[in-house]
């Protein structure tokens, strides 16, 4: 048996998206899922909008090989991967003194949050342009826009659950960004509204977003068209 291989801190976190084919075998997709659950890995199932992909499963593990497998397995299922996301949960540099209960929140989400089946998913970095790069802001400037733009995202408190994971060398983006909500417009109000933060404004660049809802997983292969 290969290793595990593991984060010495937090998890390894797997976006993969599909789109469902002819070839497409539900039992063998239920039957990964289910092997990475019990493994004790977490997969969530969503259904997607519109044309990107059909099918997305959002997957935390403590090993990267145990994501791997589940990868495999699904593309063994018989569902096309049209795009992937591989990123890690992290405490951020500017909440290093967060209460214990929020860096476990952090490091170990448990998802997805009751009540919240609203779901979108987008990367994100911070630009290097000339008179924009966020890497050559002092430190103390930088937290300080930070502040700023965690203070905006905490009026969604109960609407909407962020789950913000690091990629810087693990994929094209600095981070990726998935989102819980309440409602579809709660996910909306909540980007709009933190872009005004110069953090975002100035200093963000944002990558494909991709929308769907939430639900069990047989459920989600039903409105995917995946029969039994």
């Amino acid at each position: 048996m290969t290793e595990p291989l593991s984060p010495s801190v937090g998890w390894g976190v797997l976006h993969l998206f599909f789109r469902v084919t002819p070839d497409t075998r539900r039992a063998e997709v239920e039957a990964a899922v289910k092997e990475a659950e019990a493994a004790g890995d977490q997969a969530i199932p969503v259904a997607m909008l519109g044309h990107k992909a059909d099918l997305a499963v959002m997957a935390l593990s403590e090993d990267l090989w145990r994501l791997r497998r589940l990868q495999t397995a699904l593309v063994g299922a018989g569902l096309e991967l049209v795009d992937s996301y591989t990123s890690l949960t992290e405490l951020s540099e500017y909440a290093q003194g967060v209460p214990e209960e929020m860096r476990q929140a952090r490091l170990h989400p448990q998802l997805p949050p009751e009540g919240k089946t609203a779901w979108c998913f987008y990367p994100m970095s911070k630009r290097r342009n000339v008179g924009a790069n966020w890497f050559t802001l002092e430190y103390d400037e930088r937290k300080e826009l930070m502040y700023e733009h965690g203070a905006s995202g905490r009026k969604f408190a109960g609407r909407i659950l962020q789950v913000i994971t690091g990629s810087t060398g693990l994929d094209d983006f600095e981070w990726g960004v998935t989102l819980f909500g309440v409602h579809p417009d709660d996910l909306k109000a909540a980007v709009y509204t933190m872009r005004y933060d110069t953090a975002s404004a100035l200093y963000g660049e944002f990558g494909a977003f991709y929308t769907g809802m939430v639900a069990p997983l047989g459920d989600v292969l039903d409105r995917v068209g995946i029969e039994a």
